[in-house]
């Protein structure tokens, strides 16, 4: 695209401007390594690193105009170089004027929460599809701009990147757009200037303090992604969540809520339930799913709430999920020849874990055994690590401590954190193997036919994170492999 430097600052407010010129910008970026001639970059202080430093790599790049906070030393008679208070706002106003607010263009749905972002954003965009939409989505496994999909590696990209999608989303004609919001991407102004037409909390619980610091800072920034929403919104939360209603509180949005326990705007019910699915009843209607659990009939609540308030047809709306199929790597089943189920799920919360735990209980008939596999990433929440193993050996018959991503930790010193949420007595029941390849082999050795092996944790991931680099790495593919030697 090519753009006016005076329409891709319109509305920012700056301190401090030089030079006169109005030149044509190819390209808005905030990162050095990406800047070309005619590019505008902005220099961002970021936690670890201040864009700052890298103006001189810009100017020298090619860059013909530079947003900062901070204006450099020298004389630079061609670059026009503009002066703001926060950088971070700046980039997501020029963003949005860059790519013609694409978001006010599209119907954009946000889904925030500890656990079912994936899903429940999934899940409504493949129902858009079914009922002939056509629609875009941001999530953690990848981003589709109609059928085109790009890969990912963040849960909510940066605003440029955001803005850039959308834009394609538009150009492809899409009515919708779907999208995952972390509680990074909040507090980082990564969705900044957005405009949302809805928005949707799963639940909260403990994750990303190593981040946020204080369960309340995180809370408080899951809220403000809902103070934030505009008059013209809906509102859409879980009051099964103790916090539900808090995400409500201070919302100028349409205030709506979901629930399988009480009185709510959108109500569900489990008839029946299988490793094979579930009999599901919505809103007073029953149709087959092949979700599984209490954590996934809330998300197609979720789904169905939503669908509802973008004015979806309860009729179409209810026959497009009964098409619907599971998320790959969320309770993704895998059965052997001679009757073990393997079951791979993303579950890295302790919540997450008893969600999916609870679930399989519920369904596994008396002698079935209950294996657990799984870990807990390095260079994260440190706290969750022994609630983790607390929470897999109650509620499972044996239990194997493993390597999830170790990332920059040492995998030994992980397991040993974890051990200590495990009692002694309980301790006759952990087996620890520090090579995860080898702790799901094991899991599905020692498994008998109707035995169930559980590999928590990693879900659709395909990359083990070692010592800063990543090498392929898929649960499922383990398991298959496996039961076909076995065969």
């Amino acid at each position: 695209m090519r753009k006016k430097l005076s329409d891709c600052i319109q509305g920012l407010d700056w301190v401090e401007k030089t030079g006169d010129t109005d030149p044509y910008v190819d390209n808005i970026t905030f990162d050095s390594r990406e800047v070309e001639p005619h590019s505008l970059f902005v220099a961002l202080r970021g936690t670890k690193v201040d864009g700052h430093v890298f103006i001189p790599d810009a100017v020298s790049a090619g860059a013909l105009a530079v947003v900062c906070e901070e204006l450099p030393e020298g004389n630079h008679p061609n670059i026009v170089f503009i002066k703001v208070n926060d950088s971070h706002r700046a980039l997501s106003i020029i963003a949005k004027n860059y790519y013609d607010s694409p978001s006010s263009k599209l119907e954009l749905v946000g889904v925030t929460g500890t656990n079912g972002k994936t899903t429940i954003a999934t899940l409504l965009y493949h129902t858009a599809k079914i009922l002939g939409y056509k629609a875009g989505l941001c999530s953690t496994l990848a981003n589709y701009v109609d059928e085109g999909k790009l890969e990912t590696n963040l849960t909510t990209p940066d605003i440029v990147t955001l803005n850039r999608l959308m834009h394609q989303m538009v150009e492809a004609g899409c009515k919708y757009c779907f999208m995952e919001v972390s509680s990074h991407a909040v507090h980082q102004g990564r969705i900044d200037g957005l405009e949302f037409k809805g928005g949707i909390f799963s639940n909260i619980t403990h994750d990303h303090l190593d981040y946020h610091k204080t369960f309340d800072e995180y809370i408080r920034v899951k809220k403000k992604f809902f103070d934030d929403l505009p008059e013209s919104a809906f509102a859409l939360t879980n009051i099964d969540d103790k916090h539900g209603r808090v995400m409500l509180q201070n919302t100028a949005a349409g205030k709506k809520t979901y629930s399988l326990r009480e009185m709510a705007s959108y109500r569900a019910r489990i008839v029946e339930g299988a490793f094979e699915g579930m009999q599901l009843s919505i809103d007073g209607e029953e149709f087959w799913t092949p979700f599984v659990g209490r954590f996934n009939a809330s998300n197609l609540l979720a789904v169905y709430g939503a669908g509802r308030e973008l004015g979806w047809s309860k009729k179409d709306l209810l026959i497009a999920m009964s098409r619907l199929k599971p998320v790959g790597g969320r309770f993704e089943a895998i059965r052997s020849a001679d009757g073990i189920t393997g079951v791979v799920d993303y579950a890295h919360t302790p919540d997450a874990l008893r969600n999916v735990l609870e679930a399989i209980n519920k369904i596994r008939r008396p002698g079935q055994v209950l294996i657990t596999v799984v870990g807990a990433g390095g260079n994260r929440d440190t706290l969750k690590r022994p609630v983790m193993a607390a929470e897999a050996v109650k509620n499972s018959s044996k239990v194997i401590l493993t390597s999830d991503n170790p990332r920059d930790e040492d995998p030994q010193s992980i397991i040993d954190q974890m051990m200590e949420g495990v009692s002694f007595a309980e301790r006759i029941k952990v087996l620890s193997i520090l090579d995860r390849k080898e702790a799901i082999r094991t899991a599905c050795s020692i498994a008998r036919p109707g035995d169930i092996v559980l590999v928590a944790g990693k879900g659709h991931e395909t990359y083990q994170e070692v010592k800063g680099k990543r090498s392929h790495f898929d649960d499922r593919e383990i398991i298959r492999e496996f039961f076909e030697q076995q065969q």
